[in-house]
């Protein structure tokens, strides 16, 4: 009787793998990929032990990084009021300037005294907030903008409803994602402002890997059936920089 023994031989790498590690990259340039998305993203304490320990500086210093959390945590809590006011303390015209982004604050505001009063009668005080609030602070700046007077009747609608029967179509308003979606827009604006990019490279070089494999596999080159872009879970920004500062500045 013979017996059969399982092969334990590693698989051979394909060509394109073996390719690919013998590609030298530049420690700095990393180091620099890796600082910019923590200043983008908002890790200041992981930005401040990276600098110190990879020899590297942030581009913005620390203090600008913190700020912009603060603002982000702000409004992510529903305090619209310290947030814009934050904002202003910053920079006094970046508000002025950009109308549309202090409308969209604005709204929010709205949407927060909104949220205290559904499903309290009309004349309760809390709704009674909401309704001057957008009387008095909206109407005036949406009335000659048609895009600002839709948006303002839409959040108005909430007020028609209780938590139990708001249709999807304002439902949005109160949930999560639209606080960070204008968290977002906020961070970027201040980015912009102190003359940072208002995205981390890293995205950039996501989007340019993934149009890479994509015209690869059109001009039927021979690379592997699957390529992974090593971002698996425990491998991210998000793991190895958690150190209690909680979520990335990112929606």
């Amino acid at each position: 009787m013979t017996s059969s023994t399982t092969s334990t031989a590693t698989p051979s790498k394909h060509p394109f793998e073996r390719r690919i590690q013998d590609v030298k990259l530049s420690k700095t340039d990393l180091n620099s990929v890796v600082m910019d998305y923590l200043v983008s993203e908002g890790y200041p304490s992981a930005a401040q032990r990276f600098a110190s320990e990879a020899n590297v500086q942030p581009t913005s210093g620390i203090n600008s990084i913190e700020e912009r959390v603060e603002i982000r945590e702000a409004i992510h809590s529903g305090d619209i009021q310290t947030a814009i006011e934050r904002i202003n303390e910053l920079n006094p015209m970046l508000l002025e300037r950009d109308r549309s982004l202090h409308f969209a604050l604005l709204r929010l505001q709205l949407v927060e005294l909104i949220r205290e009063g559904i499903g309290l009668p009309v004349d309760d005080s809390k709704t009674l907030a909401a309704m001057n609030f957008a009387e008095t602070v909206l109407g005036p700046r949406a009335a000659p903008n048609a895009q600002f007077l839709e948006d303002l009747e839409r959040t108005m609608m909430l007020l028609m409803y209780d938590y139990t029967n708001i249709p999807d179509e304002y439902a949005d308003q109160l949930e999560p994602q639209f606080r960070k979606d204008i968290a977002k827009r906020v961070n970027e604006a201040l980015l912009k402002d102190q003359g940072e990019r208002t995205k981390a490279k890293l995205y950039d070089l996501v989007r340019l890997r993934a149009w890479s494999e994509m015209k690869a596999r059109e001009m039927k080159r021979d690379i592997p059936e699957h390529l992974t872009l090593g971002l698996e879970s425990g491998h991210g920004p998000e793991s190895s920089h958690s150190n209690g500062e909680g979520e990335a500045m990112v929606a």
